[in-house]
């Protein structure tokens, strides 16, 4: 099994040296004065965590899972402990304003931490993910009461939330749920239906659950106009704000899943549950898109922590792994075979896992800059600008990085051959926990239609601009850089054809709207490789000055240009296979009538 270590180095190089993470706080007032020594110091512990609290109950807890006793959910063994210490580190109440009980840090950091953690045993740190999202709804959305009552004990991590949104009829097409709220004389609801697929629902790691769910009250509008949200606790909240008597909201059972096993998935089912108004009537779902940004984010960063983890174990296992003999001659002539990591075949796999983590990594920390500046930005002309950033990189952050991931997770098993396969080393069991990140929080397919159709076409490329123009300004800026010149061409060549390719597919979505579906994934993988490209092309240059300078670390940026190179040479022409896919129309996929599918 191997024992994670978190990648300190590189978290530094994406946070200081490519993203220049001071100089980004200093322009935000809430965040001014946020330095160096005190990132890394937090982000140092964080990793201490992580690796001796975390890693080793990731397998354990695999293999043991959640135990379901008449309503009652006991998680595996060590995760209650390891849930108080990390209360007792502050980590719940990091990124979470003063105003509200918080440390007030930044919300990238937040992320940071994330990763360590998604990483070291993602099952484990999706018990306080879910919090987050609560938290980030009650701060903008909750009264001042709901704020007392509820975010207070959600900052300290004394009680953790969760968001109930989808039904077993509805899957992702929230316009259709039935769970109903009927108002009370007191002012509250009565919260009657059943959610499935609700991530710790139901646990023994804190006193209380706050639910945040959607539902529809008496009269309200068909479709997503008429779903309102509201705050479902497990136990109701005495006056003085001590727990009170039992909501009547059940975990009715738990799902038997394909990984993630240490998070408890939960059917949850509201009997006239005491619920509470947060936000409008009939708004619900644009209050819980704060919540659902969030999350989303937090999914990719299971794709950047799938990638790292399988990487970390296949490295490890390829450097010490003896088959064959290198068919450039032998390297290590004292042994009887040499060790995997010389052979092609298995530096492709292993460089990929590191294209996509360190690449990943990159995207994450870019987005969560942007988030910053949404969040708590001085400027209403910079929040707009960097809002119009994030809606567009989000689905694409949420659905390549998860879909890399699990690619990354793949190439890991497939490193060890058939070891790979046997739980015991632990790599099978990052491509169980991996596949649901591509489909929750919206599968990749839903993902693709929300940055084709709503992102870009619906704003006749605005938002897109917004992206390919701080490409373009990159690559103008570095066009005579000789040196740059491998990562420069492809990359002006690569964004110009993001605008090109748009333009034909809107074009062809005017006779027929069923375009936008056909070319919607691959347009959002060709997206993603190009975002990378222009990430990678900057840690390049980044590693590049630096070697140019007085360094003494020439093997790390060194390795940084190697990695770009890779990236350039091997894993982007992959798009060369969506824009041919993109071309070829819709029609082939809707040329068999649907009773024809059948044998």
């Amino acid at each position: 099994m191997p024992q994670y270590k978190a990648p300190l180095r590189d978290i530094q190089f994406v946070m200081h040296e490519l993203l220049n993470a001071e100089q980004h706080y200093d322009k935000i007032s809430a965040y001014a004065g946020t330095n160096r020594e005190l990132i890394d110091g937090i982000i140092e512990a964080a990793a201490d965590f992580c690796e001796n609290e975390l890693s080793p109950i990731n397998h354990s807890g695999d293999q043991e899972g959640c135990h379901y006793e008449d309503g009652v959910v006991t998680t595996p063994k060590g995760f209650k402990e390891a849930y108080q210490k990390y209360i007792e580190l502050g980590y719940p109440s990091l990124a979470v304003s003063a105003e509200h009980g918080g440390q007030g840090l930044p919300g990238s950091i937040g992320n940071a931490i994330s990763e360590l953690v998604g990483t070291a045993n993602w099952s484990w740190g999706m018990y306080p993910g879910l919090s987050h999202g609560a938290i980030r709804t009650l701060e903008h959305h909750g009264n001042e009461q709901q704020k007392q009552v509820y975010l207070s004990k959600l900052v300290t991590g004394e009680w953790t939330g969760t968001m109930c949104l989808t039904e077993a009829h509805a899957g992702s097409d929230l316009g259709i749920i039935r769970t109903k709220a009927e108002p009370n004389e007191d002012g509250s609801y009565a919260i009657t239906g059943q959610k499935i697929f609700i991530s710790a629902g139901e646990h023994d790691m804190a006193e209380n659950i706050v639910h945040i769910v959607l539902a529809r009250l008496p009269g309200a509008p068909k479709g997503t106009k008429g779903i309102s949200l509201f705050i479902v606790p497990k136990f109701n909240v005495n006056e003085d704000g001590s727990i009170g008597e039992r909501n009547k909201v059940r975990c009715g059972s738990i799902e038997h899943k394909m990984g993630i096993h240490g998070n408890a998935t939960c059917v949850m089912n509201f009997d006239s549950a005491k619920g509470f108004l947060i936000g409008p009537e009939n708004r619900g779902l644009n209050c819980m898109f704060t919540f659902m940004n969030v999350a989303r984010i937090g999914t990719a960063i299971q794709g950047l922590a799938a990638a790292e983890g399988s990487f970390q174990g296949a490295l490890t296992y390829a450097r010490d792994r003896l088959a064959m003999r290198s068919l450039t001659g032998p390297k290590m002539p004292e042994k009887e075979a040499d060790p995997i990591i010389v052979h092609p075949a298995v530096r492709n796999m292993l460089l990929t896992q590191k294209a996509f983590a360190e690449g990943g990594r990159a995207l994450v920390y870019l987005l969560s800059q942007f988030a910053d500046i949404v969040e708590a930005g001085d400027n209403e002309e910079e929040k707009k600008y960097a809002d119009n950033i994030l809606s567009l990189l989000t689905p694409i952050a949420k659905a390549f990085l998860t879909e890399t991931g699990y690619e990354a997770a793949n190439h890991g098993v497939q490193v060890y051959g058939g070891h790979g396969f046997i739980s015991e080393w632990g790599m099978e069991q990052i491509v169980r926990d991996t596949r649901i990140a591509c489909l929750y929080e919206g599968t990749t397919e839903i993902q693709a239609l929300d940055l084709l159709g709503r992102k870009v076409l619906q704003t006749q490329g605005a938002l897109l601009k917004d992206f390919t123009k701080i490409i373009h300004k990159f690559c103008e800026a570095n066009k005579d850089n000789a040196a740059m010149a491998e990562f420069i061409e492809p990359l002006t060549a690569l964004n110009k054809e993001w605008g090109d390719l748009t333009m034909q597919i809107g074009m062809k979505a005017m006779q027929n709207p069923d375009e936008v579906g056909a070319a919607a994934v691959d347009y959002l993988y060709f997206s993603g490789y190009v975002t990378f490209a222009y990430l990678w092309a900057r840690m390049a240059l980044v590693a590049q000055e630096k070697l140019a300078g007085d360094t003494t670390e020439t093997d790390f940026y060194n390795a940084k240009i190697t990695t770009a190179r890779f990236y350039f040479k091997k894993l982007l022409p992959r798009t060369r296979s969506h824009v041919e896919v993109i071309a070829t129309g819709v029609e082939s996929l809707m040329a068999l009538d649907a009773e024809h599918f059948a044998f």
